[in-house]
């Protein structure tokens, strides 16, 4: 049996990046970006007015109020014609560009605005020919947003290693990425084995449960980012599980449910072996999730061979290993810059009393506190068979047994469940 710690970096160093592709930006959301994306442009490209208002040159705004002609209307995606001189200003919109000669801009609520000495309204109709600046002070600057204020041509955007989300899509839209390379996403193969399981859909005989770490793991690797696909349920027999293993060899990471204990019918890891499947390690130290089963395949065929989790038959378990050793791997198959979820400090809501010599990972609810931080509450749980208590968690307490009596307020360590952290 091995440390947490020794069991990741075993997983670390025989995970590799996989492979990298070229796609279309609308195919690339969820994706993790392969290359670093610089800007191919300025933005804004010029300098522009961020209010509605008149352009003009600062200077000419003494103390008193002052009166401009106005020479040119410019609305955005316009390009200014006319020069503001001494005494004139442009009539301007939003985001439009600056003419040569302002400096500034004063909205059009602090102006009174006159067409052939008519009052005029700044929403509507014709351009005003003259506006009348009430009292205030100008400053150069003032309601103008600068070239390359947001960012600058050759300015890293984005960097190898990120999800690509809604609006990193859009930033690699505005530098002009209509394709981007990204890692592909790893294709995860999910099989549940036991005699004694029958689908979801099914009503349990005497003596049977229904499979509900199948759906569980697709629906973890799916959330990931994976391209998951269910191999079903094997039986407890050699024929079955060699069939079965066989075929999840051919994806990136195969996680198999159960048979992995000392029972006489836990015939996962001979079945592995003899299939060419080494094995790294076989029982971790921690609670749930102790019988963890881990190996690799790798074949001349596929350069990134096949992980392959045994993960224990209790549902909370399977969750536990999955969030601790199989999140960490798809991770970094995806290339993201961050593999292993970080520990966030918080205080203990309750009284604990540690068992054993195993590191617990107990279902929790962390709540933010305005004065003491992050506060956890462990949530009453009846073993490693509990999915309904674990559904109602949303990270898990991270109970060393050091010192093994802990008291309301003391601190600890949790880990939020979901790969906060990792991005997936």
């Amino acid at each position: 049996m091995i440390d947490i710690d020794v069991a990741l970096e075993a997983i670390r160093s025989r995970t590799d990046e996989l492979d990298r592709f070229t796609v279309d930006l609308h195919e690339a959301l969820g994706s993790v970006l392969a290359e670093d994306i610089v800007a191919d442009i300025d933005s804004p490209p010029h300098d522009k007015a961020i209010v509605d208002g008149y352009a003009l040159r600062a200077a000419d705004v003494r103390a008193g109020s002052g009166t401009f002609r106005v020479v040119e209307r410019i609305v955005a995606g316009d390009n200014p014609h006319l020069e503001v001189t001494e005494g004139t200003c442009s009539q301007i919109m939003t985001g439009a560009p600056m003419p040569g000669g302002a400096d500034a801009v004063v909205m059009w609520e602090e102006t009174a605005a006159t067409h052939n000495n008519s009052p005029a309204s700044f929403l509507g109709g014709a351009m005003p020919t003259s506006v009348t600046v009430g009292e205030q002070l100008v400053r150069s600057g003032q309601n103008i947003m600068r070239q390359a204020a947001s960012f600058a041509v050759g300015e890293k955007m984005a960097s190898r290693g990120q999800v690509i989300t809604p609006p990193l899509v859009g930033v690699l839209a505005e530098v002009g990425r209509g394709v981007v390379d990204v890692v592909r996403r790893p294709k995860v193969a999910v099989l549940a084995t036991g005699d004694e399981l029958v689908e979801c859909r099914t009503r349990p005989a005497a003596g049977q449960i229904r499979n509900t770490n199948g759906p569980m793991l697709q629906a973890l690797a799916t959330v990931c980012g994976a391209d998951c696909a269910d191999l079903g349920i094997a039986r407890d027999t050699h024929k079955s599980l060699r069939q079965f293993i066989e075929q999840g060899l051919a994806a990136d990471v195969l996680l198999i449910s159960g048979g992995v204990s000392a029972g006489v019918l836990d015939l996962v890891p001979s079945v592995l072996k003899e299939l060419g499947v080494e094995q790294v390690f076989h029982k971790v130290r921690v609670k749930p999730g102790k019988p963890i089963w881990f190996g690799k395949q790798q074949t001349p065929v596929k350069r990134s061979g096949c992980l392959v989790f045994g993960l224990p038959g209790n549902p909370v378990s399977g969750l536990v290993c999955f969030e601790l050793f199989v999140r960490p791997a798809l991770a970094k198959l995806m290339g993201l810059t961050a593999t292993t979820a970080q520990p966030h400090a918080g205080r203990l809501e309750s009284q604990y009393e540690h068992h054993g010599d195993r590191v617990m990972y107990h279902p929790a609810v962390a709540h933010a506190n305005r004065t003491t931080g992050w506060s956890v509450k462990l949530l009453p749980w009846k073993g490693s068979a509990d999915l309904r208590t674990m559904s109602a968690a949303n990270c898990l307490a991270i109970l060393t047994g050091d010192p093994p009596r802990l008291e309301p307020g003391d601190p600890i360590e949790f880990q939020f469940l979901g790969g906060s952290g990792l991005g997936i």
